[in-house]
């Protein structure tokens, strides 16, 4: 199967660790997205990943703390999903580099674009972590920034539904679903693809966005080979 895209920026929110659980992570499930990358990676596609951390450390678990802090503590939670998705990438023998926004030299290379790039030319997996390494920026934009720097075709955004919606659609059964957004339409109606910033990021890039439910395996590959699901953003 011939891939739509070269090199993809696969975006997981800290939640997509956890699962079912409300917090922490979930290693049989990290282990289902391993197995799903590899996948990936055998259709000759570049991949790097950018993860959040709000399945261990979230900012307004501690409204009266400083927020530079609390956004610190939340960089350094997404390091512990990196390692976690890189040991079971390792696992299915998919060569792996984390590359971390806060130094920790210890565990994870520091992010170096040029490093970065040739690791994806060398076919392995990137995942960055610690976000851009500054508080008051979501993961959503490190994501965004990532991408560009590193030159992907399209950010791959997994969430827990199928796509973007006008409201909640948990909470709201008549909750209608967009198949395609443009980038103004997003910022304008204030939906929840990703924050403000990174959305910015990439319209002024013409880097496009692919909203999908990452809990339905096999879901990327169906968006490499061109299928039309979830919600694009151009």
């Amino acid at each position: 199967m011939k891939s739509k895209y070269k090199r993809i920026l696969l975006k997981m929110s800290g939640e997509a660790f956890s699962g079912i659980h409300s917090s922490g992570i979930d290693p049989d499930l990290v282990i289902r997205y391993a197995k799903e990358i590899k996948e990936i990676s055998e259709m000759e596609v570049e991949i790097a990943i950018v993860v959040g951390g709000g399945n261990i450390w979230r900012g307004r678990m501690a409204p009266e703390m400083d927020k530079a802090t609390a956004d610190y503590m939340g960089m350094i939670a997404t390091v512990l999903n990196a390692l976690a998705l890189q040991d079971a990438l390792e696992k299915q023998n998919v060569h792996t580099r984390v590359q971390t926004a806060i130094e920790m030299r210890e565990v994870a290379e520091p992010f170096i674009r040029r490093r970065a790039v040739r690791h994806l030319e060398k076919g392995r997996v990137v995942i960055f972590a610690a976000g851009t390494g500054n508080p008051f920026f979501t993961t959503d934009t490190a994501a965004s920034l990532r991408a560009l720097e590193i030159g992907a075709d399209a950010i791959l955004k997994a969430t827990k539904v199928d796509g973007v919606y006008d409201k909640d659609p948990e909470k709201f059964p008549e909750a209608k679903k967009f198949s395609e957004l443009e980038y103004i339409e997003v910022l304008k109606k204030g939906l929840k693809v990703m924050d403000s910033t990174a959305v910015s990021l990439c319209m002024d890039n013409k880097l496009p966005i692919m909203v999908f439910n990452i809990t339905e395996y096999g879901n990327i590959k169906k968006i490499l080979a061109g299928e039309e699901i979830g919600t694009s953003v151009r």
